[in-house]
């Protein structure tokens, strides 16, 4: 099997790695439209060659397309046309799923696409950010299989098995909006913690003294790319507001307990959220 991989970031770069090492495909060809990550992806060898496009699907029998979300809702009509007529298998690894599953619903050759999002992910970005391992005993996630052919599925399925992934299967909307729950918010809360101490301390020396473990933990998100990040919030808007707007609620009950100074109240506060615990 060949495979190739549209867009050569932390996760393409990170999938190339792990399918090459642990013999998944032949040959792993890389696609993206950054010069510069190109020649990065090929020297450190996450992948065997890189090619354009149509020339990189034509050659291959998995394509897997690891671009930004809005830029893989652009291409995969157009990549799907090119597997026209042939076995050839496309899957993506986007965080939401249901503009996408939207936007190929009546293409002809929609039952050679599988709609994935594997669940996991660093604050780095590029081919540089690529390790091995990044995968292993995280979930990776299938939307409207039913869909999708068999011999698609089975293929999906046994890649993010050789990624030591445990794969579950969701409706494309519950899938979006428990990722706006468990991911997207936790970028946003980084994002502004991030903007209010940068606004509220300008010694940035004080801010590397005074930082602590807790607070590097909180923020570390904040250095992901806006690149990546401001299409996922706006494909998913809807669902990112209503969790957004739950998380307003409950920063506003800790500051009515703290301006009130109602120990009870804060006690139960963080009493309730402790219950997070049992599930982690």
């Amino acid at each position: 099997m060949n495979i190739c991989i549209v867009g050569i970031g932390l996760i393409g770069g990170s999938m190339a790695l792990d399918l090459k090492k642990r013999g998944f495909g032949a040959k792993v060809i890389g696609v993206d439209i950054n010069p510069q990550h190109a020649n990065i992806a090929k020297l450190s060898k996450l992948v065997d060659e890189t090619m354009e496009l149509e020339e990189a699907v034509e050659q291959s029998d998995l394509i897997i397309i690891a671009t930004p979300i809005d830029v893989t809702k652009q291409l995969l009509p157009d990549i799907l046309s090119l597997c026209e007529g042939s076995e050839k298998v496309v899957t993506d690894v986007g965080s939401t799923k249901a503009g996408i599953l939207q936007k190929i619903q009546n293409h002809s050759n929609r039952k050679q696409y599988v709609a994935s999002h594997p669940m996991a992910g660093t604050e780095f970005s590029g081919p540089l950010a690529a390790i091995s391992r990044l995968f292993d005993y995280k979930t990776a996630i299938i939307c409207d299989s039913g869909n999708s052919s068999r011999q698609a599925l089975e293929i999906v399925r046994q890649m993010y098995e050789t990624l030591h992934m445990k794969v579950i299967f969701m409706k494309p909307h519950e899938h979006d909006v428990s990722a706006a729950y468990v991911s997207h918010i936790s970028h946003i809360s980084a994002f502004a913690l991030s903007l209010a101490v940068l606004e509220k301390e300008k010694d940035e020396k004080r801010i590397l003294d005074l930082a602590s473990g807790g607070f590097a933990t909180t923020v570390r998100l904040a250095k992901s790319s806006a690149e990546m990040w401001v299409p996922v919030f706006d494909q998913n808007s809807d669902y990112v507001l209503e969790v957004l707007d739950t998380y307003i609620e409950k920063l506003g009950q800790f500051r009515q307990a703290i301006t009130l100074k109602d120990h009870k109240e804060l006690t139960r506060l963080i009493q309730e959220s402790n219950k997070i615990q049992k599930i982690l």
